[in-house]
């Protein structure tokens, strides 16, 4: 699971990071002092938690927390009790108060692992379930095709377009990588750089940085691999689908 902070205090961040080392295996992706810096990070990453600030200048955190994809969990932390209630009606995860006990940051850690957790085991679940024969209808060359999830072997991403592969099939239709991604509930798909969602399943090999699907050559970007590498594995560990 990682996080990042957001604070526009640096021995706040600072402080908090060697507090999380303490407490909890967490990999901090990154630190910003704005909300504006954070946006633009979230933009191009997927983030589980957020450690947020409310009073920041310019963008407050909870202005900034109304932005946040709902699948992102925040921890508010902030030296003012008088926002608790507000950010509840933000959906925030917890509320911690500065300075930031230990024992109260380890609770509200652990809780929102295993809430994680929880989601990923839903999804696991959902995923386990589906039938090969779901299939992704897409309209390129003024035609509709349907193509199943199984025959998909990596999807590649230009701008507002998307390119599929299936076998010896190409097709181009007018959308974008994480519209497309929203759309494929199968569980051997998997995002791994800003450009490419590969299915595990024709995965022939891959090293540190590129997936081989035959013919082609897939880079994997440095802050996908991880995900790839445990969406790989787990997916062998349940066992492929045929």
């Amino acid at each position: 699971m990682n996080c990042i902070i957001v604070d526009d205090e640096p021995l706040a961040r600072e402080g908090l990071q060697a507090l999380i080392a303490e407490v909890a295996d967490l990999e901090i992706v990154g630190k910003f002092s704005s909300a504006f810096l954070a946006s633009d990070f979230l933009a191009r990453n997927e983030v589980d938690l957020i450690f947020l600030d409310i009073q920041m200048p310019k963008v407050t955190g909870l202005e900034f927390a109304a932005q946040i994809p709902k699948h992102t969990l925040i921890i508010f932390t902030t030296a003012y009790e008088q926002y608790a209630l507000k950010s509840y009606d933000l959906n925030a995860f917890d509320y911690l108060l500065k300075p930031i006990g230990i024992e109260r940051l380890a609770k509200s850690i652990s809780k929102a692992q295993a809430y994680k957790k929880l989601l990923l085991a839903k999804a696991s679940k959902n995923s386990s379930d589906e039938d090969d024969q779901e299939y992704l209808l897409i309209k390129a060359d003024r035609r509709q095709y349907k193509i199943n999830f199984r025959d998909i072997q990596f999807i590649e991403g230009l701008k507002d377009y998307v390119i599929v592969y299936s076998g010896n099939q190409k097709l181009i239709t007018a959308m974008n990588l994480k519209n497309i991604q929203r759309k494929i509930s199968s569980a051997s798909f998997c995002r791994v750089s800003k450009s490419y969602i590969v299915n595990i399943d024709h995965v022939v090999s891959f090293d540190a940085r590129t997936i081989y699907i035959d013919p082609f050559e897939i880079p994997i970007g440095e802050i996908y691999r991880m995900d790839f590498l445990e969406r790989y594995s787990l997916r062998f560990t349940q066992g492929r689908k045929t």
